[in-house]
């Protein structure tokens, strides 16, 4: 019997394909020239939201092949500029050696073991007229008033209270601490930053100088923020330079009964068999300043964190990120409330933008309404 499967030494199944493929071109032509049929395939277009990614997978393969090759040059530009990040961190090492000199002088003056020459003392202020003004005005007061009111000044020791003020002055830390916190605080006699030594993972010390005082035996408390400065390997691109990864406290040996991160509470207790009552005492957690030396722990082991306790780290972060930049190099501008100003001015502006751009969204959605009445 003859094998009818090939007719010209070409396979019938072939045959068939391509006469079906033939007659699907031939009815897509068909259907690609009736108006309607446009209008529809328009109107689902348009109804389409047009996104970046969306826009991506309209491109042919050869344009997505050189956008691949242009997210491995990005990636190689992340790497580099990690290593930028590298050199920064030394380069504020070596320059914290050279503020560390006025820091020292900053603390001899505040706690009154030096006395600044009439020199270092020198400042001319904005209102350096009004100020003189005032003093030619006091310089025609009668010499014995004068003299009085000199002997009756106060002349305390360094600058009283100088990092208690500012922790007052600054919200971010005043949330922080609790009216029991205060009177530890006062004794506070410096802040430093202390970066890893050449060679060591990046990460920073805070150190909180106390003398010595009725609460614990500890002179200086010490808080360490472990960075990381290199990209995700999962986010390459969502490196935007060096961040907090972790933090370690310290344990302070507070004195007896001077612990103010715990309370003592009493508690009722009945025995469930006698019906007998009994009271007990426990100690729990207190709100306090000093529960910064005792942070949370970043996950290391792939567990995820509860939203409160990402709250809590986030804030930490944030907070020895502040100390680090803002606080210890611009203390004093802290202490007389300059350095507030300034921040405040910043936020203003910052929410003086927003609320214009708000403004303009605003407008735009009137001249889309205007464009389109469908929406």
């Amino acid at each position: 019997m003859a094998d009818n499967s090939f007719s010209d030494g070409v396979p019938s199944d072939s045959v068939e394909a391509a006469k079906n493929a033939t007659d699907t071109e031939k009815l897509t032509d068909q259907v690609m020239q009736n108006p309607r049929v446009l209008a529809a395939l328009q109107e689902r277009l348009d109804s389409v939201p047009h996104t970046p990614s969306s826009y991506i997978e309209t491109l042919p393969k050869a344009v997505k092949r050189r956008i691949n090759a242009l997210k491995q040059l990005q990636v190689r530009c992340a790497h580099i500029e990690a290593k930028f990040y590298e050199e920064v961190h030394d380069l504020e090492r070596k320059y914290a050696a050279l503020y560390q000199p006025l820091f020292d002088k900053r603390r001899e003056f505040i706690t009154g073991d030096v006395e600044p020459t009439d020199a270092e003392s020198e400042w001319h202020s904005e209102n350096e007229e009004e100020e003189k003004l005032a003093g030619d005005v006091k310089n025609k007061v009668v010499i014995t008033e004068k003299e009085a009111a000199t002997a009756e000044e106060p002349n305390p020791k360094g600058i009283p209270e100088f990092w208690f003020t500012i922790f007052r002055n600054v919200d971010m830390l005043s949330e922080l601490v609790q009216e029991y916190d205060e009177p530890i605080l006062k004794h506070l006699q410096d802040i430093k930053v202390k970066f890893s030594d050449p060679g060591q993972p990046m990460s920073f010390v805070l150190e909180f100088h106390f003398e010595p005082n009725d609460y614990f035996t500890n002179s200086v408390l010490t808080k360490t923020y472990k960075m990381k400065s290199e990209p995700d390997k999962a986010d390459p691109f969502s490196f935007e330079g060096p961040e907090i990864v972790d933090c370690d406290g310290c344990t302070i040996d507070w004195k007896k009964g001077k612990n103010v991160t715990v309370k003592t509470i009493k508690k009722k207790q009945k025995h469930k068999g006698r019906g007998t009552v009994r009271t007990i005492t426990k100690q729990v957690p207190n709100e306090s300043f000093f529960n910064f030396f005792s942070p949370l722990k970043a996950s290391g082991d792939g567990e995820s964190l509860d939203e409160d306790s990402e709250f809590t780290l986030a804030s930490d972060f944030e907070i020895g990120h502040f100390f680090r930049e803002r606080i210890v190099p611009r203390a004093v501008l802290y202490f007389t409330g300059e350095a507030v100003e300034d921040d405040d001015n910043f936020e203003e502006g910052e929410e003086g933008e927003e609320e214009e751009l708000e403004g303009d969204e605003e407008g735009e959605d009137e001249d889309d309404m205007e464009i389109n009445p469908k929406v």
